[in-house]
């Protein structure tokens, strides 16, 4: 961690939106192609990483794509507030026209969530009549990265995230576009789509995933800070539409995010669940009862209570799963609980307490997919804080990631429990044990990068970690037997996890332990001599 992180921003910290945008409509740079990760192609213009020619192609891509899929209905598109997200919005609605699909935009031409893209196509889907053309749709934003950066994500019928056969049918596709000079792609000039009002939907079908009506009774102090993204908007409805005790407390948008705070690495990164990026809004704890933040596209959740700051994403899982699934009787009664396997045993703990049976993937959301839209898991979390569920009926809610739910959730369990989350998380560790949780990255080469994430459980030689037997050495999720892309080593009391980096040269491990922070650091030093042994360090 660097001396300002935490600190405000500074002018000399923040991006030119000239260069940026200039450098947009610039070529591609030939070392950069499509790249789709767990949420889409990411990069900066300034980096020729992420150009009118990089979206253009992906998105005449995604256009022969959906055409192999019988998919025939409108896209819904949405972009949040990074500034690459507009010129990629004309590029991307340019190209769509030219080829004779229907676009839908914001109504008012403002900025729109991750959620409510989601929402908008399983709403439009689920209407439909047998046989009727279904919708799917491109979502514009690189979540919470920094303000020099874009991102561009195809969300399929489904309404979530797409898998890895469709982003690898687009990528690979995208990048024989480019480099064919992006002769194939059709292209009008001048933007044509239709209106859907995605705030007014979006807000109106609330009621039908939250109590609503307990917040509004409770007196609560309530504040929302959307970090200078999509939901701005939104929070302003929300709190007039359903008469809401909730103060939006930072309206400003900014594409250069100057009102933020620094970052662990001194960089500007709209992180919720980050106490640095977080600084400003923590220090108001104080002042609400429950007080949230989202990142710039709102599929991730802050939680900052009075009595506990602003709470580690894992906790608030934990404490939220435990209420939700004690306060929804139209789930189904085996519905089950979704969760990364990067996530804390806490939930394990929990789950198991409620006799509810764990369902634990690898990580990215798109594994949840299957299961929130046929009402067989519940609710789905990441340990990045982000996390969806099911609506009071069991019917699918959204099936991407859903910071703006999780956050009002967050004031629902204040309102009927009369505790606050971090209260009821302490609650947890009383009857379960305070579990110590962190990441560290390790150096890695490419070559050892690869190996990681081809390893098999079987690789790994050791018996014991950090004094306790080894009970599972896993390479695939337990929940459906998917590869995990790295390798997870489980004790009775403890576990780590290492996974490769897609961006740097390093792999992660992620680990727990139930005997505390000098047990925690015992794991971590043994997990990287474990890994190293593995990859033949």
């Amino acid at each position: 961690m660097t001396e300002r992180a935490g600190t405000p921003a500074r002018e000399s910290d923040l991006v030119d939106l000239d260069d940026l945008l200039r450098a947009y409509e610039a070529p591609a740079a030939a070392d950069q192609p499509v790249v789709f990760g767990t949420s889409g192609h990411r990069g900066s213009s300034l980096d020729g990483a992420f150009t009118d020619t990089h979206i253009a192609a992906i998105t005449q891509a995604i256009v022969e794509y959906r055409a192999t899929q019988g998919v025939e209905g409108p896209v819904f598109v949405g972009a949040d507030t990074h500034a690459l997200s507009a010129p990629a919005q004309v590029t991307c609605l340019e190209v769509l026209a030219a080829n004779g699909v229907t676009a839908l935009v914001d109504a008012g031409n403002g900025w729109v969530p991750t959620p409510a893209v989601s929402r908008a196509i399983i709403r439009h889907n689920r209407g439909l009549p047998v046989g009727g053309a279904q919708a799917d749709g491109i979502v514009i934003t690189p979540s919470h990265n920094p303000p020099r950066d874009g991102g561009f994500k195809y969300n399929p019928p489904h309404g979530g995230p797409a898998d890895s056969d469709a982003t690898g049918w687009i990528a690979g596709r995208a990048n024989e576009i480019i480099a064919a000079g992006n002769r194939d792609v059709k292209r009008s000039r001048g933007v044509t789509a239709e209106p859907y009002d995605f705030r007014g939907e979006y807000v109106h079908d609330l009621a039908a995933v939250l109590d609503l009506g307990a917040i509004r009774a409770s007196g609560l102090r309530l504040g929302a800070d959307p970090l200078g993204g999509a939901s701005v908007d939104y929070w302003k409805l929300i709190a007039t539409h359903y008469g809401l005790p909730l103060e939006v407390v930072n309206p400003d948008v900014d594409p250069r995010w100057g009102f933020m705070t620094l970052d662990w690495d001194e960089k500007i990164r709209m992180d919720p669940s980050s106490p640095n990026a977080m600084a400003s809004v923590v220090a108001r704890a104080g002042d609400f009862d429950i007080l949230t933040g989202n990142d710039a596209d709102a599929d991730r959740h802050g939680i900052v209570t009075p009595d506990g700051g602003l709470m580690n994403p894992n906790h608030y899982l934990a404490v939220a799963i435990q209420y939700l699934f004690t306060h929804r009787d139209g789930w189904y009664a085996d519905a089950a609980i979704g969760k990364t396997l990067v996530s804390s045993s806490m939930i394990d703990r929990v789950a198991a307490s409620l006799g509810r049976r764990l369902w634990e993937v690898p990580v990215g959301f798109k594994w949840f997919v299957p299961g929130l839209i046929d009402g067989s898991v519940a609710f789905g979390g990441e340990e990045s804080a982000g996390a969806s569920f099911l609506e009071h009926d069991g019917s699918a809610w959204t099936t991407d990631k859903d910071g703006i739910i999780l956050a009002l959730l967050a004031a629902e369990i204040r309102a009927v429990t009369g505790k606050s989350p971090s209260a009821l998380y302490r609650e947890l560790t009383e009857e379960f044990g305070d579990p110590a949780y962190a990441r560290v990255d390790a150096a890695a080469s490419p070559a050892q990068k690869a190996r990681l994430g081809k390893l098999s459980g079987s690789d790994i030689r050791a018996d014991k970690l950090a004094g306790d037997p080894i009970t599972g050495r896993l390479s695939t999720a337990p929940g459906n037997d998917a590869a995990i892309g790295g390798v997870k080593v489980v004790t009775e009391h403890a576990w780590f996890a290492a996974r490769p980096s897609g961006t740097e040269d390093v792999y992660k491990i992620y680990a727990e332990s139930f005997r505390g922070p000098d047990h925690l650091a015992d794991v971590q030093a043994e997990a990287k001599l474990i890994v190293d042994a593995a990859l033949g360090s």
